[in-house]
């Protein structure tokens, strides 16, 4: 199985080797100022930064992270320097959050080559390796313009629909924090709770306190417990679609196919018939 993960020595290998990979900065956090400045500040040297909001996520409406559109993405891409012959190598500031998303609508689109680098900016600087600062090296140079062209249907999604009928008849993952999924609180979206027939399984949970990721074995029994196996239809979802990309990632390291809600709570709550659940129920398999 080819793992959808690289090292910092593996990348380091890669950029001193005849076909260097093509490297994307994907800082951002929820309700935090743009990556930009964390960027400026230093990042691998090379890397183009990547706004999630703005580049890896449609207008908001009716969720918070939708997809972008092909032609928007398709540009934004080829300005950072993406071509389909080129590997491309993700990260962010360490816990391959963000990073995810971007290696899945990369994937989405039909980029044959994307991994995410495993402990993230934060593990690269641990290992006092180089940086550059300053502003985007690619940007300013249009030459360095890629070819890359978006395909739509490299990885599977779900609509509202079909992750009501993955929570039915497979295992269909809610990635938010605990208190979030059992309706405790909810800090970004106007209602609480969770699909019925969901299972919490948090994002953070996929990786160790240095924001590596546990390995392929560890992971695989994470998710036996819920019943995602490969021969079960896995869906999962979040608030928005961002760190459920994190956990179609994470599955994808255990050998394990999963489709993606990219709509997640912030649309499934915007059709007043879908029915919540708050509190712990959860179906079991």
């Amino acid at each position: 199985m080819v793992t959808p993960l690289i090292s910092t020595q593996g990348l380091n290998d890669a950029m001193q080797g005849p076909r260097p990979p093509l490297v994307l900065d994907i800082r951002w956090a929820l309700g935090a100022p743009p990556g930009i400045e964390e960027y400026r500040r230093g990042h691998v040297p090379g890397a183009s930064y990547v706004d999630l909001d703005k580049e890896l996520a449609g207008t908001p409406g009716p969720g918070r992270h939708p997809l972008p559109d092909a032609a928007a993405f398709q540009a934004a891409m080829r300005r950072h320097g993406v071509s389909a012959k080129r590997p491309v190598v993700v990260y962010d500031a360490g816990t391959s959050t963000a990073a995810a998303r971007a290696w899945w609508d990369l994937k989405y689109f039909g980029h044959p080559d994307v991994r995410v680098l495993d402990g993230g900016y934060a593990a690269w600087v641990a290992e006092n390796r180089p940086i550059a600062t300053g502003e985007d090296e690619t940007a300013a140079d249009p030459s360095a313009e890629g070819d890359f062209d978006a395909a739509p249907g490299g990885m599977p999604i779900l609509n509202a629909e079909g992750a009501s009928g993955v929570a039915a008849q497979g295992v269909l993952i809610d990635a938010r924090a605990p208190e979030r999924f059992r309706g405790d609180v909810e800090p970004v979206d106007r209602i609480a709770g969770h699909i019925p027939g969901a299972a919490n399984l948090p994002t953070a949970g996929n990786v160790d306190s240095t924001g590596h990721f546990l390995p392929a074995d560890v992971l695989r029994s994470r998710f036996a417990g819920l019943g995602a196996k490969p021969a079960v239809p896995v869906g999962t979802y979040c608030g928005s679609g961002v760190t459920a990309a994190h956990t179609v990632l994470a599955l994808a390291v255990a050998g394990i196919d999963a489709s993606l809600y990219v709509g997640s709570w912030s649309e499934w709550i915007t059709d007043s018939s879908r029915p919540v659940a708050t509190g712990t129920e959860t179906r079991r398999h």
